[in-house]
């Protein structure tokens, strides 16, 4: 039974999630309305020109939400977690900026060694680490522009294997600062 809450929990934080980015939607929309009809009215006066810049700088909020949020929310419900005992490849923090999707691609393909333990070992945490693995995958799809590595770039194999805590001490940060960009 409190598996079920704690599924209702993610579901109903994703669902506030989708209902701000709809509201930013419908907001921008009302303004598009707005200075589609009067633009060349709104260009003559002194507050036409205040409408217009507040207009322009609405997409750059709705923007500012990470698209790896989720992720991160999953990755705080299961860092505390004593059924998970496994060594993954553990990339690092501090790669150049060319090489984040590789180190991204990594992460989420140990998160799918996770999932396998969890599966093995029937985890309190199976299903939080499932939403990480599809909310990853889904992500990376979104950018397979850059599929293939940069040859500076270190595969996946050659990090240093670092238990399930440190691996989720570091994926955090790297989507964090993943965020900040």
């Amino acid at each position: 039974m409190a598996r079920t809450t704690r599924n209702s929990a993610g579901a109903l934080s994703r669902l506030e999630s989708q209902k701000i980015h709809l509201k930013s939607i419908c907001l921008q929309y009302q303004l598009y309305l707005l200075l589609n009809s009067h633009f060349f009215c709104l260009l003559k006066n002194e507050m036409g020109l205040i409408i217009i810049f507040l207009c322009a700088s609405v997409p750059k909020t709705a923007a500012g939400h990470c698209k790896w949020a989720e992720v991160l929310k999953d990755l705080e419900q299961i860092k505390t977690s004593k059924d998970i005992d496994v060594s993954l490849y553990t990339a690092n923090t501090d790669e150049d900026k060319e090489c984040q999707e590789p180190v991204m691609r990594c992460f989420f393909l140990e998160t799918k060694v996770i999932l396998q333990e969890c599966l093995i070992k029937n985890c309190s945490k199976t299903q939080d680490v499932l939403n990480i693995w599809k909310n990853g995958n889904a992500s990376l799809e979104n950018n397979k522009l850059n599929s293939t590595t940069p040859a500076k770039c270190k595969e996946c194999e050659e990090y240093e294997e670092k238990n399930f805590t440190e691996f989720i001490q570091s994926f955090v940060k790297v989507i964090q600062k993943e965020c900040k960009h």
